[in-house]
């Protein structure tokens, strides 16, 4: 397992987010350390990701990532200011291949058993089930997972409180993405506060976990 991969499996959270203003990135990340999460999956959702991840990736005291990972240009811009591991809500073989051959942490999603083999075929053990709870949630995942005994998941989208526990106490999930800590108005309108709280409660249920 890769050093970031130990990551996740130590924070067993990692809060996925999206920043309209890449001057919010600083606080954000201040309160996500604080919190007890040093971790963000900065999403393509805006034009603000690589100015984000840039000012994200100075700090040093982080652990950063590129979500929404569509193109293999997006992977290359995102390396070149500091991102060190990527996501994608697919599985795009060209994207993964790439990662794989450049030895770049990646986490593709996957929804089927098929996506699964696509995976182990590129040797990709760990990925992210999503949209989680759309298709099914837990449930789907166990059965799903089932034959693949060497794969781990980080299920994602639909993650919340009230379900977190249950998905991490799954042998097989990893971690979670978890959406909800810093969502995109609670970062527009400043609300670091509140999303220090949600990084303190995500701590404390993993605890549980």
């Amino acid at each position: 397992m890769s050093a970031v991969l130990d990551q996740f499996n130590k924070m067993r959270v990692i809060p996925v987010v999206a920043i309209e203003n890449a001057q919010d990135a600083m606080p954000l990340v201040d309160a996500l350390i604080e919190g007890g999460l040093p971790c963000a999956e900065i999403t393509f959702r805006t034009a603000a990701a690589i100015d984000a991840m840039r000012i994200t990736a100075q700090r040093g005291d982080i652990l950063v990532g590129a979500g929404t990972v569509l193109k293999i240009d997006q992977v290359k811009a995102a390396v070149d200011v500091g991102a060190q591991f990527m996501v994608s809500p697919g599985f795009n073989p060209k994207v993964v291949a790439y990662c794989v051959e450049n030895s770049i942490p990646i986490t593709p999603g996957i929804s089927t058993p098929s996506d699964i083999e696509a995976a182990l075929e590129l040797g990709v053990e760990v990925l992210k089930f999503f949209p989680a709870e759309a298709f099914g949630g837990l449930k789907t995942l166990k059965a799903m997972s089932g034959p693949y005994t060497t794969v781990k998941f980080v299920p994602t989208g639909g993650i919340s409180p009230a379900n977190l526990v249950e998905y991490l106490q799954f042998p097989k999930t990893l971690a979670c993405g978890g959406t909800w800590i810093a969502k995109s108005k609670l970062i527009s309108d400043g609300r670091f506060d509140q999303i220090l709280s949600n990084a303190i409660e995500a701590v404390e249920l993993v605890r549980k976990a």
